[in-house]
């Protein structure tokens, strides 16, 4: 079977194969162009993972802010463990700690989390302010908007 092949066929076999490749030092067999796609992926996978736990919180603060009446356990759960989660992307993954200084990667995932707020909470979107009210350090501390 080709390199391709058992990409296509048996994805956890091709990537077992392929670490066996590596940890032997056997670099023509490799399948390069699929590990390269992989790697780029994976990075890619990061960098959403960060972006979701982002929005969740952001919609959360913005829920707390302007249904304050509404506010559960079950907000303030949601805000710590988003915030936890985050704290264990930009540990586990220092790099992304360039994306959550990006205002404009910051900004896109708030922009969901305005459409999230405002269909959760039904109240008009045009409410929620069109650009992000929080700096990265609000969102991120613990002590801020909690339910």
């Amino acid at each position: 079977m080709g390199k391709a092949e058992l990409y296509d066929q048996d994805f956890l076999e091709w990537t077992q194969q392929q670490a066996e490749y590596l940890k032997k030092g056997l670099w023509a067999e490799l399948d390069v162009k699929n590990l390269v796609e992989e790697l780029e992926a994976l990075g890619r996978s990061e960098q959403r993972e960060l972006g979701s736990y982002l929005q969740v919180l952001m919609m959360h603060l913005l829920k707390c802010q302007y249904q304050p009446e509404k506010r559960t356990q079950s907000w303030n759960n949601t805000l710590s463990n988003c915030r936890d989660k985050i704290q264990d992307c930009l540990e586990d993954t220092p790099s992304l700690q360039r994306l959550i200084q990006d205002l404009e990667w910051v900004e896109k995932y708030y922009l969901r989390a305005r459409r999230d707020a405002a269909k959760e909470t039904q109240i008009p979107i045009e409410i929620f302010p069109t650009e992000c009210p929080y700096t990265i350090y609000q969102i991120l501390d613990p002590d801020f908007i909690s339910c």
